[in-house]
């Protein structure tokens, strides 16, 4: 039965990009064909790192064979975090008694419909392609492996790299994708209730920003944004285990949580508690770095940080204030949603191996601001040139 899961699961990730583009537009669906297959490698690496007892996504798995039907509403009935994650995996890992692997390429699927949606952003807002070092970034950016790795797996973090690109791709149009956009925010909820605060506080704030959308549509979709976070926030606060919102609060939660994760004995562990926060930003945004090599995927991760960092930094080099208010509203979402995350992130996570992975959902915003901004200086320049051209 897992080879027919398995051929299931091949075809629906081949085709499913024809929902996105037409048959014309053969280059966007070469490249989504073969960001399947690059994803599909690295879903077997994921696979043989955390097959027979790697990581959280073996026992998600073996939790879920393990349970039965009483488990599951018990579960169910918890609704948020690692008990809703457990109730999830019931279906595929139990019901439909697939194997590790297969349930891991079910995982896969949804990232890399994330990666879908994603890219199809990126295609609608970012008008020009830029490239560096005599390479077109779009869609090399999108072949990161990192990216493709931590969304290819049993876990939270694939679930939400999936519901973040939906809801973002939903932003794009409420009225008609309205059902993308609750059920993005919900699923996003009963996993991880903070990244729905983190989203619904984000895309109000873009709004606020946003002189392209009309006075009364900004102000009536700031306020339901906003609102919803309000609404939610005490349960986020309940799921963080924070009593009140103040700074000393935080603090507190933040200084114990990077003490808990540094103390792991994981060989990747740092002393985040100690760092400034510039460097706690760094360490957070852009390592493991070659100094923290302690094996191949370190030295993977340490090029793909390198190159991003290059590319950080040239994006951020001019015009930073100008850019960010030109930008589009989607990508001033996705900013804004990159900024609370790593301020959120690089506070409390005292593990590298950690950090990369809870980037992940964040990273797809950065990549998208690069590609804008970039895009906008190019077009600066252009209209720069033709300025000149017309003065002589």
């Amino acid at each position: 039965m897992d080879l027919v899961y398995i051929t299931l699961l091949v075809l629906i990730g081949y085709f499913i990009r024809f929902l996105f583009f037409d048959k014309e537009q053969k280059y966007h669906l070469k490249n989504l064909r073969n960001l399947w297959s690059f994803h599909l490698l690295t879903t077997v690496g994921f696979y043989l790192l955390t097959n027979n007892g790697g990581g959280d996504a073996w026992g998600y798995w073996t939790l879920a064979r393990r349970m039965n039907f009483n488990d599951f509403i018990v579960n169910i009935q918890t609704a948020k975090g690692t008990y809703f994650m457990h109730a999830l995996n019931y279906f595929p890992a139990n019901v439909l008694d697939m194997d590790f692997f297969t349930n891991t390429l079910l995982f896969s699927l949804l990232g890399y419909i994330g990666i879908t949606f994603f890219y199809t952003i990126c295609e609608q807002v970012v008008p020009n392609n830029t490239y560096y070092s005599k390479f077109w970034l779009f869609p090399l950016l999108f072949f990161m492996p990192n990216l493709h790795f931590w969304s290819s797996g049993i876990g939270k973090d694939t679930i939400l790299f999936m519901c973040i690109g939906m809801f973002c791709y939903a932003m794009l149009n409420v009225i008609k994708r309205l059902p993308l956009l609750i059920l993005s925010l919900l699923i996003s909820y009963l996993v991880r209730p903070h990244i729905a605060l983190f989203l619904v506080v984000s895309f109000g704030m873009a709004y606020l920003f946003s002189n392209k959308v009309s006075g009364f549509k900004r102000i009536f979709f700031m306020i339901v944004l906003l609102g919803g976070g309000i609404a939610i926030l005490p349960s986020v606060m309940e799921y963080v285990k924070i009593e009140e919102i103040s700074a000393d609060s935080i603090s507190k939660y933040s200084e114990s949580k990077a003490l808990v994760l540094s103390g792991k004995n994981t060989g990747s562990s740092v002393d985040i508690a100690s760092y400034p926060l510039p460097l706690k930003i760094f360490t957070f945004l852009f390592r493991p770095f070659f100094f923290d090599i302690n094996g191949v995927p370190a030295i993977i991760a340490s090029f793909e940080n390198l190159a991003l960092l290059l590319l950080t930094i040239k994006a951020f080099k001019k015009d930073r204030i100008e850019t960010f208010r030109k930008a589009p509203f989607i990508i001033k979402g996705l900013f804004i949603f990159l900024l609370i995350g790593t301020l959120a992130f690089s506070q409390s996570l005292g593990n590298v191996g950690i950090m990369i992975r809870m980037r992940n959902m964040l990273l797809p915003g950065l990549l998208i601001y690069i590609l804008w901004a970039l895009s906008y200086q190019k077009q600066k320049k252009k209209a720069l040139q033709v300025s000149k051209g017309n003065l002589i």
